[in-house]
C-alpha cells in the first residue's frame, strides 16, 4: 500500500510541477507577444537630440551644446540606455562655460548596433571619428564615466596631443582586481548566462515592470526635463543587445591592456571618486589608490558623496570641481 501511495504522491507532484511550468511558459509567451506587438517600435517616434554621424558605414549619435573655447566630451558607462538624456542636467550646467559633447557608442541610445569587436582600439577610433565628423576639433577634455575611463586612458596614451585633460567620473580602476567575486562575474560562461536571462526578461516585458518599480534619480528636482525622464525610461526597456554584451565580455581584457601601457605624464587627470566606490566596495580605497598611482604625478582626486552614478545627482559638485581644475592647469 505504501508503495502505491508514494507513486500517487509522486504523480501529483509531477502534475503540479507540469502545471506551474506550463503557466510560466505560457506567461512568457504572452509577455513576448504583447511586447513585440505593442512596444517593439516605440522608440521610432523619438528623434535624436543631436546629429547622426557616419562611423565605419554606420550611424553614431553625437549631441552637443554650449559655445565655450574648451570642448568637454562626455562618455557613458556600460549599459547607459540614453546618455544624451542621462547627461542632460550636467551638460546644461557645463555648457554655461564650455562646449559639451556626448558621444553615444554603438549599441547605446540612438546609435546603431555593431559587430565590430569592443576593443580599446575600436572604441578610441570610433570616438575620434565621431567627433571629427561632428566638426569637433581637438584637444578635448574627456569626461568618462565608469568603464569609459579605460577607453579614455587608452586614447590619451595613443594620442596625448589630442587630450588636454581627463576628468573621470568614478571610472573603473585600470588595475588588476584580485577578487573571487569579480572573477566569477567576469567568467565568459557566467556572463553569457546572465546576458541570456536578462534578454529573456527584456523580450517578455518583465524588465518593463521591474524598472517601473525601481526608484529613479531622473527627476525634475535633479534638473531633468519631462522629455528626458520619459525618453530615458523608454530606452531603458530596450537597453540589452549583443553590442553591450560584447562590451561587457571584453571589459576585463580592455582593463588589462590599458594596465600594461604607461600613462602619459603630460596629460593632467582629475578623478572624482564616489563615496560608494571608495568606502562601500570591498578593498575600494586600496584599488583607488593603486589607480591614482598608476596615473602618475599629474593626477588629483576628489571624493563626491554619492553613488556610482553621482553625475545624476551631484551636478554642482562636478561642475565646480571641473571649473577649478581646468583653471588650475591652464
Amino acid at each position: 500500500m505504501s508503495g502505491k501511495i508514494k507513486k500517487k504522491k509522486g504523480k501529483k507532484i509531477l502534475y503540479v510541477f507540469a502545471w506551474i511550468l506550463g503557466i510560466i511558459v505560457g506567461l512568457n509567451v504572452i509577455g513576448f507577444a504583447i511586447n513585440k506587438i505593442f512596444f517593439s517600435n516605440e522608440l521610432e517616434a523619438i528623434s535624436p537630440y543631436g546629429e547622426m554621424v557616419e562611423v565605419n558605414n554606420q550611424n553614431m549619435h553625437v549631441y552637443s551644446m554650449g559655445q565655450g573655447e574648451k570642448t568637454i566630451v562626455l562618455l557613458p558607462g556600460t549599459g547607459a540606455p540614453l546618455p544624451s538624456a542621462d547627461f542632460g542636467p550636467l551638460m546644461r550646467e557645463l555648457s554655461k562655460e564650455y562646449k559639451v559633447v556626448t558621444v553615444e557608442y554603438f549599441g547605446v541610445g540612438f546609435s546603431d548596433e555593431t559587430d565590430t569587436p569592443r576593443t580599446n582600439e575600436n572604441y578610441m577610433e570610433e570616438i575620434r571619428t565621431a567627433l571629427s565628423q561632428a566638426d569637433m576639433k581637438p584637444p578635448y577634455v574627456l569626461m568618462p564615466h565608469s568603464v569609459s575611463g579605460v577607453y579614455s586612458e587608452y586614447y590619451a596614451s595613443k594620442y596625448p596631443d589630442e587630450i588636454s585633460a581627463i576628468i573621470m567620473l568614478d571610472t573603473s580602476p585600470t588595475v588588476k582586481i584580485e577578487s573571487k567575486l569579480y572573477s566569477f562575474f567576469y567568467n565568459p560562461t557566467i556572463l553569457k548566462i546572465i546576458n541570456g536571462s536578462s534578454k529573456l526578461l527584456q523580450e517578455t516585458g518583465v524588465t518593463r515592470i521591474t524598472i517601473g518599480l525601481q526608484p529613479s534619480n531622473h527627476t525634475v528636482e535633479n534638473g531633468y526635463t519631462e522629455k528626458e525622464i520619459r525618453d530615458h525610461q523608454l530606452f531603458s526597456y530596450h537597453v540589452l543587445n549583443d553590442t553591450i554584451h560584447n562590451q561587457i565580455l571584453n571589459s576585463d581584457d580592455n582593463i588589462n591592456e590599458v594596465n600594461s601601457i604607461v600613462f602619459p605624464s603630460e596629460v593632467p587627470v582629475l578623478k572624482l571618486i564616489s563615496s560608494y566606490s571608495q568606502k562601500e566596495v570591498k578593498n575600494g580605497e586600496e584599488y583607488q589608490k593603486d589607480h591614482l598611482n598608476r596615473l602618475g604625478a599629474n593626477v588629483e582626486s576628489q571624493m563626491i558623496d554619492g553613488s556610482h552614478i553621482f553625475y545624476q545627482t551631484n551636478v554642482k559638485d562636478i561642475t565646480d570641481a571641473t571649473s577649478n581644475f581646468l583653471k588650475k592647469i591652464n
